[in-house]
């Protein structure tokens, strides 16, 4: 094998053929990573599309027919891939800091996305895998799915604030976005908070954060505050303009409101953003919902980190390495491809993963994801004798009207027990 020709919009993923068929994580996440440590990183990324799992004896399994090595030489090297130095053998064995990795994998992104569409959605939520961990994710949102670009993995019973993680985690994607590009940070009501709004401004980007109607705001100019549940008080109802919100001194935020309650939904949203109101649409909140097609695709829907057995949360925290570049990839070639579907080939899928455009263009929610369409492909071109095929990303535009809303979740008290078990 020989070196891939690399043209002017390819710098940023080289293929060499000491990695798996030609697989190597981009440039930028190599840089952070020791030359050891970036062949192995591809080792799981690329075995978790080929297991589309990432359970490390069901990758070690499928990497073993694909490369020149054993299961049980594979399985080793991957396991101390997640481990602390000092768990290793070997005197020169070094640690991976997963957090170096935070910022060039979002700079990943922006090299595989279209100059002339500067604009990027980002979801803050929080995950739980099982009553082991709890894990605080900031992804980017594209097409109905999330590919996680910096997370930090706590123990799910484990006491104290997430405000130091979160901020952390802000500040190592700090200066990876061109200044002249729009980036909108959406979030649910459970992690508003002051001083998250204020931080997501210093970097340059404008928070979209949903609020409980508890509270008053006051129209920008008049004199009194009045419920924050008056705006938009019923189905079909909608309000937008420059309040202060809140009435206490200390918590009261000034800024821009977006209340509508459509068809449908049992509650209004209240949005909270620094944009003015001629520059935002309260229905892009909409895209916050994909963040959680990203963990269903973690989870359950595909790689299945729900079963993992570790205990260590920065053991956790690399192998969320391994599914962020895995997810990448899967979610770019899907992308793409999804991107040369005709109209007629969408319907029904669940609402985690659905993405519309506007009136004139799709009109139903595609058929499959984005991500279990890239698998596919990947895989499938594989079988076929293709060479690997890398994606990019071809977004669509962002949403003008609100998606259906989702059933009600029907389960019992007893199944819901016995999935958290």
């Amino acid at each position: 094998k020989t070196t891939r020709a690399i043209s002017a919009g390819e710098k940023s993923c080289l293929t060499l053929s000491h990695y798996p068929n030609g697989w190597k994580p981009c440039q930028a996440c190599c840089r952070a990573l020791s030359r050891p440590q970036a062949k192995v990183l591809a080792y799981w990324s690329y075995g978790m599309v080929l297991a589309r799992s990432c359970g490390i004896t069901l990758v070690c399994a499928a990497l073993a027919l694909q490369v020149d090595s054993s299961e049980q030489s594979l399985l080793q090297r991957l396991r101390e891939w997640c481990y602390n130095a000092d768990d290793k053998k070997g005197e020169k064995r070094c640690e991976l800091e997963v957090g170096t990795c935070f910022g060039p994998l979002l700079q990943w992104i922006l090299a595989w996305w279209p100059a002339d569409q500067p604009r990027l959605a980002l979801a803050l939520d929080a995950t739980t895998l099982k009553k082991r961990f709890t894990v605080l994710v900031i992804s980017v949102v594209y097409r109905g799915c999330a590919i996680p670009v910096a997370w930090k993995v706590v123990g799910a019973e484990q006491k104290g604030a997430w405000q130091p993680h979160w901020m952390k985690l802000l500040e190592t994607l700090e200066d990876r976005v061109p200044e002249q590009w729009t980036v909108l940070v959406t979030l649910d009501r459970g992690l508003y908070a002051s001083w998250l709004y204020s931080k997501i401004v210093s970097l340059g980007w404008h928070p979209f954060m949903r609020i409980n109607k508890q509270g008053n705001f006051r129209p920008q100019g008049a004199s009194k505050f009045r419920s924050l549940a008056t705006a938009a008080p019923e189905v079909g109802s909608a309000w937008c303009g420059q309040v202060d919100c809140f009435s206490g001194e200390v918590s009261r935020l000034q800024c821009t409101r977006l209340s509508r309650w459509d068809q449908g939904y049992e509650e209004v949203w209240l949005i909270v953003t620094d944009l003015s109101p001629t520059q935002a649409t309260a229905v892009w909140y909409g895209m916050r919902t994909w963040i959680e097609g990203g963990f269903k695709d973690t989870k359950r829907g595909g790689w299945g980190c729900h079963q993992t057995k570790m205990v260590d949360p920065e053991r956790a925290e690399r192998l969320w390495l391994a599914i962020a570049v895995a997810t990448l990839w899967a979610v770019s070639v899907g992308g793409e491809v999804d991107a040369t579907l005709p109209e007629s080939s969408l319907e029904a899928l669940p609402q985690t993963h659905v993405a519309r455009r506007t009136a004139t263009q799709r009109a139903r929610p595609r058929m499959v994801s984005c991500f279990a369409r890239g698998i596919i492909t990947i895989v499938g071109r594989l079988i076929r004798g293709d060479r690997l095929v890398l994606g990019r990303f071809v977004p669509e535009p962002w949403p003008t009207r609100p998606s259906v809303p989702t059933k009600k979740n029907t389960k019992t008290k007893a199944h819901l027990a016995q999935e958290a078990a």
